[in-house]
């Protein structure tokens, strides 16, 4: 008996209740859109979320998915029964709407994970010996690290470019140095998690295969905001997280190229990654592992994560990129324009002003310490920013001036409030932000930098925080 996962899909369908105002205001309704938060400086506001490169709020249809399957929750590839097989069932076809979304080649496989940085270590695990890894010093930390737990793998850390041209040339001469032989691989961001500037991927991937090696896009960043075709930008493989995608947090995805998973011993060994199990006449067991997709997928899939991401790949191409590319430039070009109003506010960039960039930006505004700053903007307007290095140390204290070899703590501030510290604020939005959080935050930054906070602070267990007495 095949169950096919149409059922959950219409009691979907008939519990969906999204509101009509949250609608009109973003082309995507998400969760927490009506979330009111208190302010230090008394009463409450509707929660501005201006923080979705680091986690964007689900949908609403993503949640309303998920709880018309939760009734239906079962083993995958387990059990006999009906709610096991409609599970496998939407377990598989969840593979299938990934494959769509990324327009995987027939023959490329997809490995269902954790995030990105699980995929990326993934990916670390099944390199052949002998790899050389090249890769830019302004990778987030998901791309820039996995390679070195590889004893056996040679990696090469590429200096920031200043322009997307400078970006190919360097890695095209970085290739033509190696020795002519042996597996390479390059790995690149598609959208900077810092300045959110896209990079020539397409051009990358062609230098890439010129120079015989292989090219992994970690599109964290660049999935939420543009489409991405595997086959169109010629790349092996494609990783993101489900939390960048308005699903939510657990669940990761790699996408590409089956040879190299095929050939390495499986990520983690167990059930589901092997095919049969004996034992030996040694005293040992003899394993056969699966050469699917489920050599990399051992013990009990996350259903729900994976599942969350299928509808949020559902959700994302019927609203249309054309048109959410359309709007999210309407609120980049208004962000922009209110900060540069503000002379003491200066926005990071590599490759200039003029360079396409998805809704991420990052900024330091004279005179304030960062941590203080973005503080300020939650406890007196209700806005939710990110500040520190992002994850991105190298690249961001390169944007800085700063020597990129310092080291840094994530997140945290290293400094009190009026300090210098060098760290950053960064803003970052999506399809279901409405025009008033980017105008609440256009309008508290001038005002923070006019008039002052309102509140005093101090740092506490490495945070800024409001000084309560």
């Amino acid at each position: 008996m095949s169950v096919r996962p149409e059922t959950v899909t219409a009691l979907a369908a008939d519990t969906a209740d999204a509101d009509p105002a949250c609608a009109a205001a973003a082309p995507l309704p998400v969760l927490g859109s009506d979330v009111r938060v208190p302010l230090v400086t008394g009463g409450e506001v509707t929660y501005a979320a201006l923080d979705y490169a680091a986690s964007a709020p689900a949908l609403q249809r993503v949640w309303d998915d998920v709880a018309a399957y939760a009734p239906y929750y079962g083993s995958v590839h387990r059990g006999a029964g009906y709610l096991s097989q409609l599970s496998t069932d939407l377990f598989e076809n969840s593979r299938q709407t990934v494959a769509e979304f990324l327009g995987c080649r027939a023959a490329d496989q997809v490995v269902f994970t954790r995030s990105t940085t699980d995929s990326l270590n993934l990916l670390a695990a099944v390199l052949p010996a002998r790899t050389r890894v090249f890769v830019f010093e302004t990778e987030h930390h998901a791309s820039l690290l996995p390679w070195e737990q590889r004893a056996d793998v040679e990696v090469t850390y590429l200096n920031a470019p200043r322009t997307p041209q400078q970006a190919v040339d360097t890695l095209e001469k970085a290739l033509a140095e190696r020795e002519p032989y042996g597996p390479a691989l390059v790995c690149v961001t598609g959208a900077s998690n810092v300045t959110g500037e896209l990079w020539p991927v397409r051009e990358l991937a062609a230098a890439a295969h010129a120079h015989g090696a292989r090219i992994v896009l970690d599109a964290a960043q660049l999935a939420p905001h543009h489409p991405v075709d595997i086959a169109e930008l010629d790349v092996d493989w494609v990783a993101f997280s489900g939390h960048k995608l308005y699903a939510p947090f657990g669940s990761g995805v790699l996408a590409g190229r089956a040879d190299w998973l095929q050939d390495a011993e499986p990520y983690l060994a167990g059930g589901g990654a092997s095919r049969t199990v004996a034992r030996r006449e040694d005293g040992g067991v003899a394993v056969e592992w699966h050469t699917t997709a489920a050599r990399h997928e051992a013990g009990s899939p996350n259903v729900i994560g994976v599942y969350s991401i299928a509808s949020a790949c559902k959700a994302l191409t019927e609203a249309g990129f054309d048109n959410l590319v359309a709007r999210e430039q309407q609120l980049i070009a208004k962000v922009r324009a209110g900060l540069a109003e503000v002379p003491e506010v200066k926005v990071l960039s590599l490759f200039g002003d003029d360079a396409p960039r998805v809704g991420v930006l990052s900024f330091v505004v004279d005179g304030w310490n960062s941590s203080h700053f973005a503080a300020a903007l939650s406890a007196e307007y209700g806005i939710g920013v990110r500040d520190g290095l992002f994850c991105a140390h190298p690249l961001v204290r390169t944007l800085l001036g700063s020597d990129p070899q310092d080291p840094g703590e994530c997140g945290a501030p290293e400094g009190a409030p009026g300090e210098r510290s060098l760290n950053a604020i960064r803003v970052s939005f999506g399809a279901g932000t409405p025009d008033e959080h980017v105008e609440r935050f256009v309008t508290a930054v001038k005002e923070l930098v006019r008039s002052g906070a309102k509140w005093s602070y101090r740092t506490e267990d490495g945070r800024c925080v409001p000084d309560r007495g």
